[in-house]
């Protein structure tokens, strides 16, 4: 999405109320990955320019290090991750350990998430996690 939409209203046009707000929406869903994974794009760039970091190295918290931004940039790429994980059918299996199989030990196969496979049956899609 190019924004984040707030829309705020004192009354609902839908709903008859004597109270003065009616209600409030907050809205996320899986497009804020996107957001989120721009968000990443436009830090790495800055962090690889180290542009505007000397400010931050003044003040005593930064003074040795900037690891609090690579813990803040791990920690919105776990987002970003989860947020991708959940469009996924066995979204329910996120973050779960699984049993040690033979492809578990494979190198650069994600194990987080089960073999699956989908079928169409009468027009609908099912999925089965095997």
């Amino acid at each position: 999405p190019a924004s984040v939409q707030v829309a705020l209203a004192r009354k609902s046009p839908f709903v008859q109320t004597r109270h003065k707000v009616s209600g409030f929406l907050l809205a996320n869903h899986t497009s804020m990955a996107e957001l989120f994974d721009r968000l990443l794009t436009q830090y790495d760039l800055i962090k690889k320019r180290n542009a505007f970091l000397d400010q931050y190295r003044r003040e005593p918290m930064f003074a040795e290090s900037l690891d609090e931004f690579d813990s803040a940039r791990e920690v919105v790429a776990n987002l970003v991750e989860e947020y991708r994980a959940c469009e996924r059918p066995d979204y329910v299996q996120y973050g779960i350990p699984q049993a040690s199989t033979a492809s578990a030990t494979t190198e650069g196969v994600d194990n987080r998430y089960p073999a699956s496979s989908s079928s169409s049956v009468g027009g609908s899609t099912t999925a089965r996690a095997y």
